[in-house]
């Protein structure tokens, strides 16, 4: 870009910051190595400007040059890395629920284990199926959820024994399991057969599916769901039409927390280096 055509389009913009990314970006997997005057064409800045810009970028440890050809370096990565650390749970499940929601049709949500509650923490509501709404933070007793559930089954043994030592369940329906024994034999099946279904344990009306989700060492972190009325979806109907995409939903979040972590290694690796 010519100078008058990089006058700032409102007057917080920074001139010269937009110029310098653009720099930045004229480096990609088709063009690894340019030259001055390709990248001053590339950006449409005069070849003093770029060459000015390539020099800073030098200096600061982002570009690298043999007096020719200019190429970025792994630093570069530290300007993706504040934002790739900045993710949270939600922000990377938020785009698989919507896309798990508008498969199925019925709500879905993402869930943590605190303390003896699950604390939601994403959430795509489809449509209204309880008595009590449901917000980020709305908390529900681990024992009588589908995602509760999940997340027990992913505890260690000895944790496992501490929560149901301590636990005195109350029933919420009269479908819930408050017998610690069939409890704990209910987990154990949630824990091989990797997810959980409730039948109206919650609250009347309500089934719901649930699926874990995993760190990059395997451990359950969170765990998501499918909540559909239970004139809408029979139990085995609900196996049958929602838990593939419910487990499909699960694994990709999976992946995206993987990548995540590994973008993250992996620059600060460089930055170490």
């Amino acid at each position: 870009m010519t100078d008058d055509r990089l006058a700032a389009p409102s007057s917080d913009y920074v001139q010269s910051l937009g110029r310098g990314l653009a720099v930045i970006k004229a480096f990609d997997g088709a063009n690894p190595r340019r030259t001055l005057t390709e990248v001053a064409k590339t950006t449409e800045l005069t070849r003093a400007t770029a060459r000015r810009f390539l020099l800073t970028l030098v200096e600061l440890g982002y570009v690298r040059t043999d007096g020719s050809l200019f190429w970025l370096t792994p630093r570069v990565l530290e300007l993706g890395y504040s934002y790739l650390s900045s993710l949270t749970l939600p922000d990377v499940a938020g785009p698989h629920l919507e896309t798990l929601s508008q498969r199925v049709h019925e709500s879905s949500s993402v869930s943590i284990l605190d303390g003896d509650d699950v604390v939601y923490v994403a959430r795509v509501q489809v449509s209204r199926i309880m008595t009590v709404a449901i917000t980020i933070g709305t908390r529900f007793p681990a024992y009588a959820t589908s995602m509760g559930r999940v997340l027990l089954a992913g505890l260690s043994s000895d944790e496992l024994d501490a929560y149901l030592s301590r636990l005195d369940p109350t029933p919420l329906t009269g479908k819930t399991i408050t017998d610690i024994a069939s409890l704990r034999a209910e987990l154990e099946s949630v824990r091989t057969q990797g997810y959980c279904l409730i039948d109206q344990e919650l609250e009347a009306g309500l089934r719901s599916i649930a699926a874990p989700i995993h760190d990059t060492t395997g451990t359950v972190i969170a765990a998501a769901n499918v909540s559909t009325p239970a004139a809408r979806h029979s139990a085995d109907a609900a196996r049958e039409h929602l838990l593939p995409a419910l487990l499909a939903a699960a694994r990709a979040i999976d992946t995206d927390l993987r990548r995540l972590d590994t973008n993250s290694t992996d620059t600060q690796g460089h930055r170490h280096a």
